[in-house]
């Protein structure tokens, strides 16, 4: 099997997300042996590929579980085709959240096409709080719950009570967010129950987070950076049922596994 390590929202190595890119010849493997391989790799997250009848299908596995969707394996899925692979501007992918694409910018570096996903005020759950260790101004809830927090200083030093946070929320993941000092707003991401309870870069929180930053900027372009150790950038477009997430991407490794 084909396999390619890019990393992902940065523009050198050792930064960014790294994501597991695996080219599939035939049908889908076993979702159990997918998994192995991703728990094998132990990055964020890997894609599988394939081509079908109708193009490129796309699959992402964490080293715990299937994702229903993923922005910087995505993304590094698309770079490895465009690059490695087929040439060309775009490339479209039929994956569990319907089709996503990667378009090629003008400017250098990659964008992601994604759905939308504006997530809904709900009420702040108790003990959330000493969960993050700072004050909560609001929490809306999309796939992940998204928490307005008072600064980005404060998203900077978070460090969360991850087995409190899996009382707060029942599943998927949890993304502090403020207003940033050098772009437009920052973020993290937390899944405690993932093998890797901080992801690096987190291209699919990126479409709550656009529209949510959208509405209260009374912008559509938005400049984000996500402040994890490796930290990322990204280039948000609101476009209605969709968002654009610009990034650029490199290549680390390319070889073979042997399953």
């Amino acid at each position: 099997m084909k396999y390619f390590l890019a990393e992902a929202f940065t523009d050198r190595l050792f930064s960014g997300n790294p994501a597991g890119v695996c080219l599939l010849e035939g049908g889908w493997p076993e979702p159990e042996m997918m998994q192995r391989i991703a728990g094998e790799n132990n990055l964020p997250e890997t894609a599988f590929l394939r081509r079908g009848e109708q193009g490129w299908e796309i699959r992402w596995f964490t080293p715990a579980f299937e994702m229903d969707l993923c922005g910087h394996a995505t993304l590094a899925s698309g770079f490895v085709v465009l690059e490695k692979l087929e040439g060309g501007d775009r490339v479209d992918f039929s994956s569990p959240s319907g089709p996503v694409s990667v378009l090629r910018a003008p400017e250098g570096g990659y964008v992601l096409d994604f759905p939308s996903r504006p997530p809904v005020e709900t009420a702040i759950p108790a003990g959330i709080e000493e969960c993050l260790g700072t004050r909560v101004l609001g929490c809306w809830q999309s796939r992940d719950m998204v928490v307005l927090v008072e600064s980005a200083e404060a998203v900077r030093r978070m460090e969360p009570d991850l087995e409190k946070m899996k009382e707060i929320i029942p599943q998927w993941g949890m993304v502090p967010t403020a207003a940033g000092e050098d772009c437009d707003f920052v973020s993290r991401y937390f899944d405690p129950r993932d093998a890797i309870a901080e992801d690096p870069v987190t291209g699919s929180a990126h479409c709550s987070l656009a529209p949510f930053w959208a509405e209260r900027l009374g912008k559509t372009t938005l400049r984000a950076r996500q402040l994890s150790k490796r930290g990322g950038k990204l280039l948000c477009v609101c476009k209605g049922e969709r968002v654009m997430i610009g990034g650029d991407a490199v290549l680390y490794l390319e070889g073979e596994l042997h399953v």
